[in-house]
């Protein structure tokens, strides 16, 4: 008797000790993300207060993260990558760093514009939150209507008050990819040339040193990302009120087809090892107090409509119409829109 209870007790004990070990895999995600706020902190704490897995994070700039992956191959850990901007999302999709995944729950929660990948085979990435890409300008020396759009900041009366980003940065490819889906290469590139004559100076910094510039009297007009912009009309420094009671804010294109829109976005990595998990923690950053992190912690707009902001700034800037092209279009056509900047040299 005691010889049969040993023999069949010796798999049992493995079996029970393999389920074991499953299971505390799947209490744990390992997550490489390209994001660094800190609302983030909490979002990740109620993650994992909710469902119990316990997050490891790899943190570093999108490039980082992207080299890391691709050096890793087969043996990555990660299980989620998260990143910011459809360009760099776009660059990480063609490498073949995600995996199409099938979620009823991301299918009802996330609007179809915000997923990239072939539906028959699964979504490899969705857009969490979005962020606009608006026109700022002095309001001493530029006239609202005359940088109404985006058009009208390659006109030659805007010459030498231009200002933006590297033309490598990827918020200026995804724009330009945009306005590709929207007008075609030929009047895309036309719109290049006419950027990099009206210049006030080589294109450099980031988008708070856009709205700086701009505030100095530097530049007469610039492109920045719509949460730069609430995040210093948020701050309590008196010399950031300062400086943003010298500038105006204007949603781009609101009488064409709207405002540029982009995205932070995530997806399950190709080889990741806790794959149920990771799908659980996409369809989190679906749920309604996911989203409401975004929009009142980093003063980005939430993918899911329904959620309600709690950020005055934010939605003092008002209701705005923003363009329709869906992020897997933004993201097709990156690299049209590097060839199209290298040409005109708008380095």
């Amino acid at each position: 008797m005691n010889g049969l209870f040993l023999r069949l007790g010796a798999p049992l004990l493995a079996a029970i000790v393999c389920a074991a070990n499953v299971h505390a895999q799947d209490r744990v995600l390992n997550l490489y993300s390209a994001r660094h706020y800190q609302a983030d902190e909490a979002l990740y704490r109620d993650f994992t207060a909710e469902t119990g897995i316990k997050i490891n994070r790899i943190e570093a700039d999108d490039n980082a993260i992207f080299e890391r992956l691709r050096s890793e191959g087969q043996r990555s850990p990660a299980d989620v990558i998260l990143m910011v901007d459809a360009a760099r999302l776009a660059a990480a999709q063609r490498a073949g760093l995600f995996q199409p995944i099938k979620s009823p729950v991301l299918a009802q929660r996330i609007p179809a514009k915000w997923h990239a990948g072939d539906s028959s085979q699964g979504v490899e990435w969705f857009g969490f939150s979005t962020r606009a890409r608006v026109i700022v300008y002095n309001k001493d020396t530029i006239r609202p209507k005359d940088v109404a759009t985006y058009a009208s900041l390659a006109n030659p009366k805007n010459r030498g008050k231009v200002c933006t980003r590297s033309g490598a940065h990827p918020y200026m490819l995804s724009l330009v990819s945009a306005l590709i889906a929207r007008n075609g290469e030929a009047a895309t590139e036309a719109w290049a040339r006419g950027m990099v004559a009206n210049a006030a100076r080589p294109p450099r910094g980031g988008d708070t040193d856009q709205i700086k510039a701009v505030a100095s009297g530097e530049c007469g007009a610039a492109l920045t990302n719509s949460y730069y912009y609430v995040r210093l009309a948020r701050s309590p420094r008196p010399q950031d009120r300062a400086l943003m009671s010298r500038v105006g804010f204007i949603w781009p294109d609101q009488n064409g087809q709207g405002t540029h829109l982009n995205v932070a976005g995530a997806g399950v990595a190709r080889h990741a090892p806790h794959r149920a998990a990771a799908i659980k923690f996409l369809e989190y950053l679906a749920s309604d107090r996911a989203q409401a992190y975004f929009a009142n912690g980093n003063n980005e707009w939430p993918v899911v409509k329904t959620v309600q902001l709690d950020n005055p700034t934010l939605a003092a800037l008002g209701n705005f119409k923003a363009e329709t092209v869906p992020i897997g279009a933004i993201a097709a056509g990156v690299p049209a829109a590097q060839r199209i900047l290298d040409r005109v040299g708008y380095r």
